[in-house]
């Protein structure tokens, strides 16, 4: 990764996906309604992206579930394009621009979806490649398949036109106004492990396209052997297949954190995948449900928010914004919680007991934050000493709950009263 681009992403992103709620069938209006509510009522808390998710180029695309070997929306030079019956803004060659545009003038960044490789139905028809006189055929590898979606083969790296064919997708991109591309099928494969070569590819077609980009990939869990070669191609990579509203999924997240963290960086974010809070399943049946509020507690969505923010994951939420309620909201506009998540520092697990887990980490005015998380079944006690902390116990330290916004002062230890599948998220300051 150039020197450049690893300046992109200072700090994890934040933002909004469309598939939790809309699955591959998001349509124009709805993502223009998403971005214009987290412009007036969540940009001031730092979300900035608006994602439009997978098979933007479908045009019967209807719920999460695709549609196998159907037409697809693709220029003369084997690129795919929106289509114009779900983006109309898109009509007359002009792709996703008059969105991004639009998003744009809202003070928000805009970001796509796209599937590695070449589309399927380029090679059949043999298409040509923008800047190169090699053509779909010749740089396609029909044995790399994607075993859950049909729309792609994998692209050849040795092939004559393989990198020009990934340029002019990236060229085309920049020339839209795309701040951020999720490509999926690439950091994982259930047949092929993860997909290098491709990584590199798409890394240099970013760094020569003229555009600031950040680059996600998933699905995961990516390799945790290959932390070194994602730090270097990626700003942010998954570290688990889809993240849903159950408790099972959140419980093991606290392991692939803890196996993660060292590699938490400015630039470069390990991603717990997106936040499946609020209204969700409007179109999309994945996570064994249809049309719903969310699963989770309340408990155990300050639970998730709270290791998402101590890891400093990216922040994605994949709901109806404009359905949020008033604990939903509440959950994206806590700025405590936020400011951790943003400007902490050192984050690192402390112990791990009977299910009974304490993070920390410190802040740029010398706070320290203390998550105690109970993830048995039941109510626990649950007591941190202040020298797990690598603080003076002799010190009294003022001590604020960062979701009741309640204060106390504490000498030597922390103890706290935690429901089950919740948690307690303190910031210290010494007195």
């Amino acid at each position: 990764m150039s020197t450049h681009q690893k300046r992109l992403a200072q700090t994890p992103p934040m933002g909004w996906n469309s598939w939790d709620c809309y699955g591959a069938s998001v349509r124009e209006e709805e993502v223009l309604a998403n971005a214009q509510y987290m412009a007036t009522h969540l940009k001031e808390y730092g979300w900035e992206y608006v994602v439009v998710d997978i098979q933007w180029y479908e045009p019967g695309a209807h719920s999460s579930q695709y549609r196998p070997f159907v037409p697809l929306e693709m220029d003369e030079y084997s690129r795919l394009i929106p289509a114009v019956n779900r983006f109309p803004s898109a009509k007359d060659g002009k792709g996703f621009k008059p969105l991004a545009d639009e998003v744009h003038s809202l003070g928000l960044k805009f970001g796509i979806h796209i599937m590695r490789g070449i589309p399927r139905q380029a090679v059949h028809q043999n298409t040509p490649i923008l800047g190169t006189d090699g053509r779909a055929r010749d740089i396609a590898m029909p044995n790399s398949i994607c075993p859950w979606n049909t729309d792609m083969y994998g692209v050849n790296p040795n092939a004559k036109g393989a990198q020009e064919y990934y340029n002019s997708l990236f060229n085309l991109y920049a020339q839209w106004g795309v701040d951020f591309v999720k490509v999926d099928d690439i950091a994982a494969s259930r047949l092929y492990g993860m997909h290098k070569e491709e990584i590199k590819m798409i890394r240099k077609a970013i760094e020569q396209c003229g555009r600031d980009m950040v680059l996600s990939l998933s699905p995961g869990p990516a390799p945790l052997e290959e932390a070194e070669f994602l730090g270097e191609n990626a700003n942010m990579w998954r570290m688990t297949d889809d993240f849903w509203d159950i408790w099972d999924t959140l419980y093991q997240m606290f392991e692939r954190c803890e196996k993660w963290y060292p590699y938490v960086k400015p630039g470069n974010w390990p991603d717990c995948d997106m936040l499946p809070i609020g209204h969700i399943g409007i179109r999309s049946v994945d996570g064994g449900a249809g049309d719903r509020f969310t699963r989770f507690t309340k408990d155990e969505q300050m639970t998730m928010l709270s290791l998402w923010g101590i890891f400093r994951s990216p922040l994605m939420v994949g709901c109806e914004l404009n359905d949020n309620d008033e604990f939903t909201y509440s959950l994206l506009t806590n700025r405590d919680l936020l400011d951790m998540h943003r400007y902490s520092y050192a984050n690192r697990p402390v112990s791990r007991k009977d299910d009974l887990v304490v993070w920390t980490a410190k802040g740029p005015a010398g706070e320290t934050y203390v998550a105690q998380f109970n993830l048995t079944e039941e109510e626990q006690s649950m007591t941190t000493r202040l020298s797990e902390l690598s603080l003076n116990e002799a010190a009294p330290y003022e001590c604020f709950d960062i979701w009741t916004k309640e204060m106390q002062e504490i000498t030597a230890a922390i103890t706290s009263i935690v429901p089950k599948h919740g948690v307690k998220l303190y910031r210290l300051r010494e007195k």
